[in-house]
């Protein structure tokens, strides 16, 4: 499903950084480990075509990304990509079920996927251990572990053929951790999705298939 070759990042106070090449299939579960600023948020962003590519090329599916316009690869990243991101980036003045309804905002193809939304954001917030109570509540008042399972979910609805997953275990303490991850690993569809995560925590390596250490690559 996704290939990626070659790839460098040249950043502008002169670091470089060579990325190992990868081969991803559906239903691949990869966990990216590594020291701080060792280049993991940077490879997602280039997967996610978040950023331009510099050297190298990235397959999804037989598409070349040096082939698409920064509005194609922002559309592409809409309808295949599920991100969840370090930051969140949750919109704090709306529900929890608008949050995660913005997942598919911007995508008919992923819309399409979704026969009756609201359901589908009911069986996610359940799924991923959250109330239903906590429908209509602003993201604001919940717990940062709540807040991590909303953009879990926006991430997660419409079934985009690939998740990203930028440390998101990094406010989490170790119970709260291990709960997160089983709750994403039985909601993802290893039949039609995949997985990238990144994260310096490398205890979590049990719940995935693939393990690239950074650490080891750049030693």
């Amino acid at each position: 499903m996704l290939e990626t070759l070659g790839l460098e990042y040249h950043y502008q106070q002169g670091k470089k950084i060579v990325f190992p090449d990868i081969g991803l299939k559906r239903g691949q579960r990869l966990l990216i480990s590594g020291f701080s600023g060792c280049g993991k948020t940077t490879l997602l962003s280039l997967i996610a075509g978040a950023l331009k590519l510099q050297a190298g090329d990235i397959k999804f599916d037989g598409i070349n990304y040096s082939t698409m316009s920064s509005l194609l690869l922002d559309q592409f990243r809409a309808d295949h990509i599920g991100y969840i991101f370090q930051t969140l980036n949750l919109i704090p003045f709306l529900s929890v079920s608008e949050n995660i309804a913005l997942g598919v905002r911007f995508s008919q193809s992923r819309k399409s996927k979704v026969s009756n939304l609201n359901q589908e954001v009911v069986r996610l917030v359940s799924s991923l251990g959250l109330e239903r109570e906590a429908l209509k509540i602003p993201v604001s008042r919940l717990s940062v572990g709540q807040q991590q399972r909303v953009a879990a979910a926006r991430a997660l609805i419409g079934k985009p053929d690939l998740i990203l997953a930028d440390e998101p275990t990094s406010a989490l303490d170790s119970d709260t951790t291990k709960k997160f991850l089983n709750e994403v690993m039985e909601t993802f569809d290893s039949n039609k999705q995949a997985i990238i995560m990144v994260s310096h925590d490398a205890s979590i390596a049990p719940y995935f298939d693939t393990v690239i250490d950074f650490n080891k690559h750049y030693a």
